[in-house]
């Protein structure tokens, strides 16, 4: 049935039948033939199970997207390929979005899960570990902080997602070799886990002892949405600087009530959109696929929705919090976000563009990390495939995961009072040498207003930028 593998005739191969082929249990299960295609073709068709499916989901035909589902999970896997991989995530954020129709059975099958601290801890350690945007995010991080301190003798840090010890450890080593001698430093850590903020404590208060830096950590056990400004107890005389590393957006869910009674199956905010026709291309990866859909107009990215003020959706939450940042008059506040536009009102929109990011984060695993590799295998199930479940299965409230591009970010910024501090030269110069020397070519970073943008090959990943309060 199939052709050789070095036969370029379009005409045998089973590509051409996928547009003629309806999704429909006439076609018989398992689907056995769907074992013979091979990987670029396997990619091909996994693409368009999943935006069919994604379309019968959006407009609440829950029988074709069964259909769908079912085969999907005849090459999904989570240990495959990229492609394979990100499908299997994908498929089980889909079939989430379908259960939520019927809570109390949502509710059944979610009621043994147990989420463990000390494992999420060490996935995102793995995760900071493996990949270098983090660490060139802090390496920014710092040096901003560093040139807004200058000469100050009373610093205090306010560290948004106090998790990680290696920023301040880093910043430490900074301080203690400045001519004058280090300043006192003061670190408030907010986090909602207790054995986190204890392990970042201890962590730093060693670290300080060793250097001789006057030293205080002050632990908040918080949401962040729920955090107290009171409690930051702001001295006078202290130089104050604000760290949020991927933190903000999750202040960007709605708290509409109207939102949560919506059916997040059918609503006219969730409309299908006519399929691309994937299944005439002949590349090997997702982003080509995707962008040449785009390069014909069959689908429009996300990103070609309008960056301008009026494009913004108004958030009461984040909103409070930029403008009490503001009245605390800190320095400096430095921002790192996930550089997505995955905040979209509609399933499709969102579903895109999550496609376009997390091909690209799964294509630095695959780079990075062998396909066996338990740690790999947790980074991508509980870090990038809870995302992805948060990004597509819900709504309203519950959707915290809500990435903006930068250019958002500086609208809002700019909205509330702050102006841009451009990240110095040095700074992105440590932060370029580190990349270097990181061993992998298809990590890029570029600046942009005064930002910089870290991406994995042309795809921008993360953004990094420094503020302060305008007069």
């Amino acid at each position: 049935m199939f052709q050789d593998e070095g036969s370029s005739s379009a005409t045998s191969s089973p590509l051409q039948f996928f547009s003629m082929m309806s999704l429909s249990p006439s076609l018989g299960s398992p689907y056995p033939w769907l074992k013979e295609l091979k990987s670029e073709e396997r990619g091909l068709y996994l693409i368009h199970l999943l935006l069919t499916c994604a379309n019968h989901v959006a407009t609440g035909s829950l029988e074709n997207a069964n259909v769908a589902l079912e085969q999907i999970s005849q090459l999904a896997s989570a240990d495959g390929d990229t492609m394979q991989r990100i499908a299997a995530y994908f498929t089980e954020a889909l079939a989430g979005r379908i259960l939520k129709a019927w809570p109390g059975l949502h509710r059944a099958l979610n009621s043994t899960k147990i989420s463990l601290v000390s494992e999420e801890f060490l996935v995102r350690k793995v995760f900071f570990e493996m990949l270098p945007f983090l660490k060139v995010a802090f390496v920014l991080a710092n040096q901003a902080i560093t040139e807004a301190m200058e000469g100050e003798k009373m610093v205090h840090v306010i560290d948004l997602n106090a998790a990680e010890p290696a920023q301040w450890i880093a910043l430490f080593q900074v301080l203690s070799a400045r001519p004058e001698g280090p300043p006192h430093l003061r670190i408030t850590g907010v986090h909602q886990q207790k054995e986190v903020l204890d392990q970042m404590a201890h962590r730093l208060t060693e670290e300080a002892e060793k250097l001789d830096i006057p030293f205080q950590f002050c632990p908040i056990v918080s949401k962040l949405e729920n955090l107290d400004m009171e409690k930051l107890r702001i001295k006078t005389g202290e130089a104050l600087a604000i760290s949020s590393v991927l933190q903000l957006h999750s202040l960007l869910a709605s708290d509409d009530e109207l939102l949560k009674k919506k059916s997040p199956l059918a609503s006219k905010s969730s409309s299908g959109i006519p399929l691309p026709r994937v299944l005439q291309m002949n590349q090997g990866t997702l982003g080509e696929l995707l962008e040449k859909e785009m390069r014909n107009g069959l689908c429009a990215s996300p990103d070609s929705t309008s960056s301008s003020p009026l494009s913004l959706t108004a958030s009461v939450k984040l909103d409070s919090f930029l403008n009490a940042f503001w009245s605390l008059t800190p320095k400096v506040i430095v921002i790192t976000e996930q550089d997505s536009n995955h905040n979209g009102s509609t399933l499709m929109e969102r579903l895109l563009e999550a496609l376009y990011s997390y091909a690209a984060l799964f294509d630095c695993l695959e780079s990075t990390m062998a396909r066996n590799s338990i740690e790999r295998l947790k980074v991508e199930k509980m870090l990038f495939g809870e995302e992805i479940k948060n990004i597509i299965a819900c709504e309203g409230c519950e959707r915290k995961e809500r990435h903006e591009k930068l250019e958002k970010w500086i609208q809002r910024l700019d909205l509330a009072g702050f102006g841009n501090v451009p990240l110095s030269y040095y700074g992105m110069l440590q932060a370029k040498r580190l990349l270097q020397g990181y061993g992998c070519d298809g990590y890029r970073m570029r600046e942009e207003n005064g930002c910089v943008l870290i991406s994995w090959q042309d795809r921008p990943l993360f953004s990094v930028s420094a503020w302060r309060c305008r007069k």
